[in-house]
């Protein structure tokens, strides 16, 4: 089958796992292509240039990297991305687009694992777009609302809304719930939520238990669950929705 005739956006999940890496997994590194723009990521967890190459997806093609909130599971893999990049002699623009205060951490992180790197010349650019929390932009031709959520991680985390070719994407990144979730689902094609425990209260976390109480509040098409911790694996013959592994695909 050509590309063309394929769907028209597809969602690969090369990192579906927490910080730890429980059952293996990779951590939070979401690929999304469509027919209409390069490649984009959601979120770059420290493991995710591993991740991206062990499922067979070119990290050069990237366009945009969309971050929802500054931990290192879920932003950590840039200096790797953008130092792969230079020695694959990439010649497209990378940008990074995340909370505010993403461009100063992104220095900090280049600096502190390959001193000297934030200021080496390139190829190509890498652009920093900061998304303030409440508002909708573009950002490289991709049309971006974020929402501020329950995640302190020293910088505001995001929920976030793509419109990607023809597609609504929606993620809740890692967030205790809010009540601000059903507009960031509110029709969506696919909602990509976080799962971190089955039942269990955690602090600034969404649980299985979490999605299933709020479920008629989510109107989007299909939910997938994510960022999933050991406990989660354990209970995952009883979840009540679709379940990413690495390397899983969704045709929104």
């Amino acid at each position: 089958m050509s590309e063309s005739a394929g769907p028209p956006v597809t969602v690969t999940f090369a990192g579906s796992g927490d910080a730890f890496g429980s059952g293996g997994r990779f951590q939070a590194c979401i690929h999304v292509r469509s027919r209409d723009h390069a490649p984009v990521l959601l979120d770059c967890g420290a493991t995710s240039l591993t991740a991206l190459k062990a499922a067979g997806l070119d990290p050069g093609e990237i366009g945009v990297v969309f971050v929802s909130h500054l931990h290192g599971d879920h932003f950590g893999g840039l200096p790797f991305l953008i130092l792969d990049g230079q020695f694959t002699r990439r010649t497209s623009p990378l940008t990074v687009a995340g909370p505010p205060g993403t461009g100063a951490r992104l220095r900090e992180a280049m600096q502190a694992l390959f001193p000297g790197s934030a200021d080496t010349a390139r190829r190509f650019d890498v652009r920093v777009a900061e998304l303030a929390p409440g508002t909708t932009q573009a950002v490289a031709a991709i049309t971006v609302t974020s929402w501020e959520v329950d995640h302190p991680s020293g910088a505001p985390p995001l929920a976030l809304r793509l419109d990607v070719g023809g597609k609504t994407i929606a993620y809740t990144g890692d967030t205790a719930w809010t009540g601000d979730l059903a507009a960031v689902a509110a029709g969506a094609d696919l909602l990509i939520a976080e799962a971190y425990y089955f039942d269990k209260p955690v602090p600034y976390h969404l649980r299985h238990a979490d999605i299933v109480a709020h479920r008629s509040e989510l109107t989007s098409r299909r939910i997938v669950l994510t960022h999933l911790s050991a406990d989660m694996l354990a209970h995952e013959d009883r979840v009540e929705f679709d379940v990413a592994h690495d390397g899983f695909v969704v045709a929104p």
